[in-house]
C-alpha cells in the first residue's frame, strides 16, 4: 500500500501539485508508517506560532515588494553610477552593486532582473559593453545579494536551524552578520573582472561629478536611511531582526505611499497580497516540512546517513566537496525557500557530525543555491533571463560562463575557509 502511495505522489509531482501538499502528504504517510501519531505534524506546525522571529519574514518580504513597485530601483542605479561611475568599468560596478542591494531587500533574485534589467541592460549597451558580457552581468547579479541582510533566505536558514537545536545555536542577527564578507567577497571578484573587461571607452573620467552626485543624492534621500537603518540597527545589535523588520516596513510604506505618492491605493492592495501569497507559500512549506523534520530525527535518518556517508567519504574536506557538488543540483531544481526547508533538516545534523559550525554551513548552503539560480542548463535565472530579453537560452548560458567561473572560485573560498563567514560572529 505504502507503495502504491507513493507512485501516487510521484505521479502528482509530475503534474504539478503544490509542493506543500506533497510534503505534507508524505510527512503523514512517514509518520502513519513510522505508527507515529498523525497530530504530530500539526503540532510541529503550530510551533511556527511560538517564534517570534517568524514576522520579519511578511515585513521584510513586503518592504521589497514596495521598493520594487516604486521609482527606488530608478534612484538606486542614479546614485550608484553618480558615485561608482567615474571609475574604469564604473557602470558594470554600479550594476553589481544596484542588483545585491535590491535583491538583499526582495530576497527574490528573478524579480531583481526583471525590475533591473529593464534599466541597466540597455545603459551597459549604450556605454559599449559587450552583448553578451551584459546579459552574463545582469543575468548572475541578479542572485547577488542573497547573503546580505535583510535577505529572507537567511532568516528562513537560521529559523529551520533552530528546530534542531543545534550547537552552537543559530540566530537570525549570527547568520545576518556571516553573510556579510562572503558576500562582499563575491560583490569584490565580479567587479575586478568588470573593471579588467570594460571596452576603452568606458573607462569613466577619473573622477566624482559633484553636482550630479548631490542630485542623485537628493532625489534619492527618503531611500538613504533605509540600508542606514537595516544595516546599523542589525551589526551593532541595537535591534532584533523582527524590530528591524517592522521599523523598515512602516519606513517603506510611509515613503512610497504617503510621501513620494508613487504607489496608488489599487497597486498597493496588489502588492501587498503578492508580497503575502509569496510569504504563505514559504510559510505553508516550512509549517509541513517541521513535521517532516520530526520524522526524520525521530527515525535517526541523519545519522544512518552520515555513517552511510562516513564509510565512503574520508573526512571534512571531502564532505564539504561532495556537499558543493549537490547543492549546486539542488539550486537548479529548487527554489531557494524550497530547498532551505526540504534538506537543512537533512544535511545540517550530517555537517555537525563532521565538525562544521551550524552558521558557516547556513552560508556556504546558500552561497552555493545562489549560484545554482543560473548554472546550466536548468537553473531558474537562465530561464527568467531568456524570456526578459528575448534570447536564446543557450545564449543566455554562454554569456554566463565567465561570471559562473568566478562565482564557483567564490563559493570554494567560502566553503574551506569558514572564519571568512564566522569572522563578525564567534
Amino acid at each position: 500500500m505504502t507503495w502504491v502511495v507513493g507512485a501516487a505522489l510521484v505521479l502528482l509531482a509530475a503534474l504539478g501539485a503544490p509542493l506543500f501538499a506533497l510534503i505534507a502528504a508524505i510527512a503523514l504517510l512517514a509518520l502513519h508508517a513510522g505508527g507515529a501519531d498523525l497530530t504530530v505534524a500539526m503540532v510541529e506546525f503550530y510551533r511556527l506560532a511560538d517564534m517570534p522571529v517568524l514576522v520579519a519574514i511578511p515585513l521584510f518580504t513586503l518592504a521589497g515588494y514596495l521598493l520594487g513597485e516604486s521609482g527606488a530601483p530608478r534612484r538606486l542605479v542614479r546614485l550608484t553610477d553618480a558615485l561608482l561611475g567615474w571609475m574604469p568599468g564604473g557602470l558594470a560596478v554600479v550594476a553589481l552593486c544596484a542588483c545585491a542591494l535590491f535583491t538583499a531587500f526582495t530576497g527574490a533574485s528573478g524579480v531583481t532582473i526583471v525590475a533591473m534589467g529593464a534599466l541597466l541592460y540597455p545603459a551597459l549597451r549604450q556605454a559599449r559593453y559587450g552583448d553578451s558580457f551584459s546579459l552574463g552581468l545582469v543575468t548572475s547579479s541578479g542572485s547577488l545579494g542573497l547573503l546580505f541582510a535583510p535577505a529572507v533566505p537567511l532568516i528562513l536558514y537560521a529559523i529551520v536551524a533552530q528546530q534542531l537545536n543545534t550547537d552552537p545555536p543559530v540566530s537570525v542577527d549570527a547568520m545576518f552578520r556571516a553573510g556579510l564578507l562572503p558576500g562582499l567577497l563575491m560583490i569584490v571578484l565580479l567587479a575586478a573582472w568588470a573593471v579588467y573587461a570594460a571596452p576603452p571607452l568606458e573607462r569613466g573620467p577619473g573622477r566624482i561629478d559633484w553636482r550630479e552626485a548631490g542630485r542623485a543624492a537628493w532625489d534619492a534621500r527618503w531611500e538613504i536611511p533605509l540600508p542606514l537603518l537595516v544595516l546599523g540597527g542589525i551589526y551593532s545589535g541595537t535591534l532584533a531582526a523582527s524590530e528591524v523588520a517592522a521599523v523598515s516596513a512602516a519606513y517603506v510604506l510611509l515613503v512610497t505611499f504617503v510621501l513620494r505618492r508613487e504607489i496608488a491605493p489599487a497597486r498597493l492592495v496588489v502588492a501587498i497580497r503578492e508580497a503575502m501569497a509569496l510569504v504563505g507559500a514559504i510559510l505553508l512549506i516550512l509549517g509541513v516540512s517541521l513535521g517532516l523534520t520530526y520524522w526524520f530525527i525521530d527515525n535517526g535518518v541523519p545519522e544512518r546517513l552520515f555513517d552511510w556517508i562516513g564509510s565512503r567519504v574520508d573526512g571534512k574536506i571531502a564532505f564539504l566537496l561532495l556537499l558543493n557538488l549537490f547543492l549546486l543540483v539542488l539550486g537548479m531544481l529548487l527554489d531557494i525557500f524550497s530547498a532551505t526547508v526540504i534538506m537543512v533538516p537533512i544535511i545540517l545534523p550530517i555537517a555537525l557530525k563532521f565538525g562544521i559550525d551550524p552558521v558557516h554551513l547556513g552560508i556556504v548552503f546558500l552561497a552555493n543555491m545562489q549560484l545554482g539560480y543560473f548554472t546550466p542548463p536548468v537553473g531558474m535565472n537562465l530561464f527568467i533571463a531568456a524570456y526578459r530579453f528575448q534570447r536564446p537560452l543557450l545564449e543566455i548560458v554562454h554569456a554566463c560562463v565567465p561570471f559562473f567561473l568566478i562565482l564557483l572560485g567564490a563559493v570554494l573560498v567560502i566553503t574551506y575557509w569558514p572564519a571568512l563567514s564566522l569572522a563578525l560572529v564567534r
